[in-house]
């Protein structure tokens, strides 16, 4: 029943928070509640059907346990992919997360059609291939990502992904939207 249901609930709440602003929130869940039901019985519809973004609809959705994450040591270690346009600092979080614990975390080293500078080594910076190489490993599905700025292409294979991995460390790129 209801009543019995909204009841049980609002001692539920009374025993969870022990603030002075419980009977303010029991009485606004009460309001919404009994809300809710004249808008029901005027229609004949469930509480959920008629007011999906109502009190019932966040009643009705699934608990879901927040706690941290703790890799089993049998585990294989993940990939952490931060996600941002330009400009917001996701190059910048993540070579901070490397250099905070360059044993735990590492960039896979990504693909470029671009010419290798000067200072630059192959497999360091980035791994140097041509246009067609590249290409053809999109084609393949060997890209996890790819894009292209100022007519080169620029990407991140999943077999530099599985080095990091198989050294036994969490893998981290970042990557624009686009």
């Amino acid at each position: 029943d209801e009543e019995t249901f909204e009841s049980e609930l609002v001692a539920c709440l009374s025993g969870v928070f022990s603030s002075p602003d419980v009977s303010a929130l029991t009485a606004g869940f009460r309001r919404s509640m009994r809300l809710c039901r004249r808008k029901a019985r005027l229609t004949q519809q469930s509480c959920y059907s008629r007011c999906p973004s109502s009190c019932c609809s966040a009643l009705a959705a699934p608990y879901e346990e927040v706690v941290r994450y703790q890799r089993h040591p049998t585990d294989r270690n993940r990939l952490i992919i931060l996600v941002g346009p330009a400009g917001v600092g996701v190059n910048e979080l993540r070579r901070r997360l490397i250099t905070s614990n360059p044993r735990e975390f590492q960039s896979a080293i990504p693909h470029t059609t671009r010419v290798q500078k000067s200072y630059e080594m192959n497999g360091r910076e980035y791994h140097y291939v041509s246009k067609e190489t590249f290409e053809n490993m999109v084609y393949s599905h060997r890209m996890l990502e790819y894009g292209e700025y100022k007519g080169y292409l620029y990407g991140t294979s999943i077999d530099a992904v599985r080095t990091v991995l198989d050294e036994g460390k969490i893998c981290v790129i970042d990557l624009e939207p686009q």
